[in-house]
């Protein structure tokens, strides 16, 4: 019986045209994604990699390390910024109206 021959699985195409390298340091492989080459990619997916990139952005107040969804704020935040421009709005509204025209006779 003729053995199969086992084949080596190639890497992914890199990203850019091979113009960006892994944020590895010290390694030279192409960028394939979130600045790093497939290899450690694929390490930083197991939780292999010691420093690792966020696998998103975090919200910008100090602490909270929730998803940002928009204004660079999680939900949570996002949701308290509107509501507290919303009423900086209506208080600014009455202030900001002209005054009644005096009764006439």
């Amino acid at each position: 019986m003729a053995e199969k021959a086992k084949t080596k699985k190639k890497a992914p195409a890199a990203k850019g045209g091979g113009k960006k390298s892994c944020g590895v340091e010290g390694c030279k492989r192409a960028y394939r994604a979130k600045g790093l080459c497939f290899f450690h990619y694929k390490k930083w997916r197991r939780g292999e990699l010691e420093k690792r990139p966020p696998r998103y952005d975090t919200c910008n107040k100090e602490g909270c390390k929730k998803k940002v969804v928009g204004h660079g704020l999680c939900q949570e935040h996002f949701d308290a910024w509107k509501a507290s421009r919303r009423s900086a709005k209506l208080a600014a509204a009455p202030a900001a109206a002209p005054a009644e025209a005096p009764a006439a006779s």
